[in-house]
């Protein structure tokens, strides 16, 4: 059974920069990717970067690229997701989740992924 665990929630100031992690446990076979899927109040949960759980691989929409990093502590089992130069509407709760193939095509769609952390609230505002 693969779990995945998420840190505390987060308030942050309109251009900063937190750093989220998800702790993976569970046979590392049975999942391939790790993503990151925010859902803002209001809107449907989507995908903004993954990565490979076995090599370097990522991936990252348009809107990440160029603001936020994801990062693989193999030794840890963890993969982060860096997030700079936040703004208001970054606000959401940010969930991690393990995909059990190597779906590039539904890489951004919640339905593509078979495991969930709990989600960690990131609010931006001043």
């Amino acid at each position: 059974q693969v779990q995945l665990v998420e840190s505390g929630r987060r308030l942050v100031q309109p251009g900063g920069s937190p750093r989220l992690p998800c702790a993976a446990s569970g046979p590392t076979p049975d999942y391939h990717v790790i993503g990151w899927l925010p859902q803002a109040l209001g809107y449907e949960r989507e995908g903004v970067s993954c990565i490979s759980a076995h090599n370097n691989l990522k991936w990252y929409t348009t809107s990440a690229k160029g603001r936020f990093t994801i990062s693989r502590d193999k030794a840890n089992n963890t993969v982060s997701l860096e997030m700079n130069s936040l703004k208001p509407e970054d606000t959401g709760v940010y969930y991690c989740a393990a995909m059990r193939g190597v779906l590039t095509l539904r890489l951004w769609e919640p339905g593509a992924y078979g495991w969930w952390g709990q989600g960690t609230q990131v609010t931006v505002s001043s």
